[in-house]
């Protein structure tokens, strides 16, 4: 698609989780390792009020809270101070989604942490408080959580695992961590499996939580560099951003666009994806008089226009975009929103642009072409 149809979408193409709510991926891995603990991932995450199948879609939405207290009490129940740690051992920096594309294809090592920064609290977790320290010789990437919520030991862990593996990532064989600060307060025997893990020294019961490495490498240019794709992400992920597309109605939107080619675009999949029960989703859209199927038509009748005047999609393709399995479905539904069929839509709309192209008025000619009789 031309890039003046990826900027013309109006919103995110995905909802982007609430103020205290983060992305289902971190759960990545998790049913695997309680199984091999012995014990059913499900009724853990019952217990918690989580879906299992919410943190099958990395990108679905669930409470804060309800991740830190399942691996506290996972940590419990399997008695491992260090469950966050093996949990992140089994994941990749691909948890954080576009976030880590977009540090990849950025041009120096400064300018991938400085994006890291600025989009984990937009995408993946806006509790989240990140920020670069430099110093003459060593710079910090501090992470925390913002007031009112009381930081997890096995949160902690998990970060800095898959904190440190994403700069490594970044790095390549040029990255060194000098050392790794942590808020929690780890057991004399745990702190050599630590170091152990994350390859350098380790600070317990420190004022904040911070990986440390030698200021030089900042400057560095990332060997994954791809100025097309950084200038792509960078800029979606500014509107998105700028957007604060917070309200339940904005939220069901960005759901919406980003889930009908799916073909499983349902209320159910919906309440799921954002965190939420159905009942409390359609509470929330009744109190701005709307429904999910007003919404689920608006954005499909928006779309379809978008896509037929864009003229680069076929009607099958279109259909496919929309959620529908055949293009007729789409035609019949298309002629009762607009009273023209998909065909007749996309003639017009190339007619018209040819013509505002070209500076031409098909109506002023008419009237000049007529006798001046006729025209008095």
């Amino acid at each position: 698609m031309s890039g003046n149809f990826f900027y013309a979408l109006e919103g995110p193409l995905d909802s982007t989780p609430s103020a205290r709510q983060m992305r289902s991926a971190n759960f990545g891995g998790f049913p695997e390792l309680v199984r091999n603990f012995g014990s059913d991932p499900g009724r853990i995450l019952e217990r918690h009020g989580i879906d299992l199948r919410a943190i099958r879609d990395p990108d679905s939405h669930i409470e804060v809270r309800s991740l830190a207290e399942t691996f506290e009490y996972c940590s419990a129940l399997f008695n491992d101070p260090l469950f966050g740690l093996r949990l992140a051992e089994r994941q990749e920096p691909d948890i954080y989604g576009c976030v880590t594309a977009l540090c990849r294809a950025a041009p120096t090592f400064r300018e991938a942490i400085d994006d890291f920064v600025k989009y984990i609290p937009v995408i993946h977790a806006p509790l989240t408080v990140l920020e670069l320290v430099e110093g003459r010789e060593t710079a910090e990437l501090r992470w925390g959580i913002r007031i009112g919520l009381l930081p997890r030991p096995q949160g902690n862990y998990q970060a800095v695992l898959l904190n440190m593996k994403l700069l490594r990532l970044l790095g390549g064989p040029a990255f060194h961590p000098s050392y790794v600060n942590l808020t929690v307060d780890a057991r004399p025997r745990e702190i050599a499996e630590i170091e152990n893990k994350l390859g350098c020294r380790f600070h317990n019961k420190a004022a904040t939580n911070a990986i440390a490495f030698p200021a030089e490498i900042l400057d560095h240019p990332l060997a994954t560099s791809s100025r097309l794709l950084y200038r792509l992400l960078g800029g979606y992920l500014d509107r998105v951003k700028t957007g604060s597309r917070t309200t339940v109605a904005q939220r069901v939107q960005d759901y919406v666009r980003g889930s009908l080619p799916s073909g499983n675009c349902s209320i159910q999949s919906c309440a799921r994806k954002l965190g939420t029960s159905v009942r409390t989703l359609q509470i929330g859209l009744s109190d701005h008089g709307l429904s999910f199927s007003d919404i689920l038509e608006e954005q499909r009748v928006h779309l379809a226009k978008v896509y037929l005047e864009e003229g680069e999609l076929s009607l099958d393709d279109v259909a496919a975009a929309l959620g529908y399995s055949e293009a007729s479905s789409f035609g019949r539904a298309f002629k009762r929103w607009t009273g023209s069929t998909p065909q007749c839509y996309r003639k017009t709309a190339a007619a018209a642009a040819a013509s505002n192209k070209s500076g031409h008025h098909p109506g002023m000619q008419r009237r000049k072409s007529q006798p001046e009789s006729e025209a008095e």
